[in-house]
């Protein structure tokens, strides 16, 4: 299905994206001292035994039933209108960072609001039940010369946080993890930098009427003990057509997890809303490169949506940025998996010395329990700018919620460079595209990772095509990979679209992950 894009969709899409950058090129810190200044918290008085997870819920319960009331920041002078370059600008003093001299193992620095960032949020910090609020202070910041600083004993509400940990190096305390923009998240895995994102809930992505951002108004953030190699945190939802409760449950590393536990309310009717959903950039790679006159072979965050179907079924979908806005569905029961993945792991595949796009994360979901059925939807929008994020993908259930019902869901997130096809099976490196020898056809060529130990006895390639003619298919060895070359034409006279399917097969089984492409008329 195709349409056109509505203006505030892209409106959006184009802050959001922006945002993050802001959050990963702030390198200063913040305080973990109280100072004057007034709380942004509009919660209930916590019961006598203090905070848990489930007066979050009814919290969030509570909310779900009174009209919804966006939270607005009273920003210093000019805050409000801050550009990227001075909102980056403003530095936190590094000697006030939270638990800095407690010895544990993370630390957070709290972000100011300005630039894009104009709604406040709460911060707490929670220890054995015990909730201490933060209270935002303009003097815990240093202001470059790009920025007036606000005056002095200024309240300068807070807009999100990082978390610190040496997940790189001993002694370098390197920020992971940072929530900030609507209910957007990010993180990274050692030697990573900073890609995709994560957010609490999809709601009516790519309708026609505009998508709607509820936002993580207020945080609970728990003091771990000095062994603990996880931080939890705690994060209530607000927005239109939905509040919720959230907990994050996050462990660093060689591959970064985190658990996520969410209790969802629906305030009123949604036309669709997503589970689990990825937001990433993709701008051009091998397939569509002659758009772009630009020095790199490639432009992108992520290079393709991979699913492990109910069935067990490994599938990849290279992105695309289309001509115009394109949604795809794909059907399942009890899905395993799916996520936002990076192949592209060589600096030569993308020749950038600054982005460095091969160190960005791959991101993917397993859903802890049964999702029954739905569909993972990917939805590509059209762009020529990589600060602009125009792939989103997140799992649709196909049982409607019922309004005022709580609706409980878990699921684990890993950042890292995505899962591991198992049971021996080939995996797709490289989708390429072009012209036929005589120019008449479109050619693809497919590159994975992996050959058989005899060339002599290759699997079977099976090609598909919803619409035009399928020829001149072709399986060979690439001797300077030591992987697989797939090869087709097809015939797209009179077509305007099609859906390609390509496998792999050793007698009746799988040999390879499925591949699935969607061709359109350019």
């Amino acid at each position: 299905m195709r349409f056109q894009l509505p203006l505030n969709r892209r409106q959006a899409l184009a802050r959001i994206a922006t945002a993050p950058f802001a959050a990963a090129e702030i390198t200063r810190t913040f305080a973990a001292e109280a100072a004057r200044g007034k709380s942004t918290s509009q919660s209930q008085p916590l019961p006598e035994a203090g905070f848990d997870h489930t007066w979050l819920v009814g919290e969030a319960r509570r909310l779900a039933g009174q009209p919804y009331k966006r939270r607005e920041a009273d920003l210093p002078e000019g805050f409000g209108d801050l550009t990227y370059d001075q909102y980056r600008d403003i530095r936190f003093k590094e000697d006030k960072r939270i638990w800095l001299d407690d010895g544990l193992q993370f630390q957070l620095d709290v972000l100011p609001t300005g630039f894009f960032f104009t709604m406040p949020v709460a911060i707490n910090i929670v220890e054995a039940g015990k909730v201490t609020a933060l209270e935002p202070s303009a003097d815990m910041f240093d202001y470059g010369p790009l920025v007036k600083p606000p005056p002095a004993g200024t309240s300068l509400p807070f807009s999100g946080f990082r978390v610190r940990n040496q997940i790189n190096n001993p002694g370098v305390w390197d920020e992971f993890l940072v929530f900030q923009g609507a209910s957007y998240f990010r993180a990274v895995a050692k030697s990573q930098l900073y890609g995709l994102s994560t957010r609490g809930l999809a709601v009516n992505t790519a309708e026609p009427d505009g998508e709607e951002f509820p936002d993580f108004t207020e945080f609970w953030i728990e003091k771990p003990g000095p062994a603990n190699s996880f931080i939890v945190i705690h994060a209530l939802l607000e927005g239109p057509s939905f509040t919720g409760a959230y907990k994050f449950t996050t462990r660093p590393g060689p591959q970064t997890e985190v658990d996520v536990e969410a209790t969802i309310i629906l305030r009123k009717d949604v036309t669709r809303f997503g589970l689990g959903p990825l937001t990433t950039m993709f701008v051009f790679d091998s397939t569509n490169r002659h758009r772009f006159d630009d020095f790199r072979p490639a432009v992108h965050d992520s290079s393709g949506l991979q699913m492990l179907s109910g069935a067990g079924e490994w599938i990849w979908r290279p992105l695309a940025n289309p001509l115009e806005l394109q949604i795809s569905a794909f059907l399942d029961d009890g899905i395993r998996g799916f996520g936002l993945i990076q192949r592209s792991r060589e600096f030569a595949d993308f020749q950038d010395i600054e982005a460095r796009y091969e160190r960005r994360p791959s991101l993917w979901v397993e859903p802890i329990g049964n999702w029954g059925k739905g569909s993972v939807e990917l939805v590509e929008i059209p762009t020529t700018l990589e600060t602009n994020d125009n792939i989103v993908a997140f799992w649709k259930p196909d049982t409607p919620l019922e309004t005022g019902k709580p609706f409980s869901v878990s699921y684990r997130l890993y950042w890292g460079n995505g899962p591991d096809v198992t049971e021996g099976l080939a995996q797709v490196h490289a989708t390429r595209k072009g012209r036929s020898f005589d120019g008449k056809r479109v050619l693809i060529v497919i590159d994975y990772d992996q050959a058989p130990s005899d060339p002599a006895r290759l699997p079977k390639l099976e090609v598909t095509a919803s619409a035009g003619v399928v020829s001149n298919t072709v399986l060979v060895v690439n001797p300077h990979s030591n992987g697989l070359r797939a090869s087709f034409e097809l015939d797209t006279q009179d077509i305007t679209a099609s859906e390609l399917r390509v496998q792999l097969k050793n007698d009746a089984k799988p040999a390879s992950e499925t591949w699935l492409y969607r061709w359109t008329q350019e």
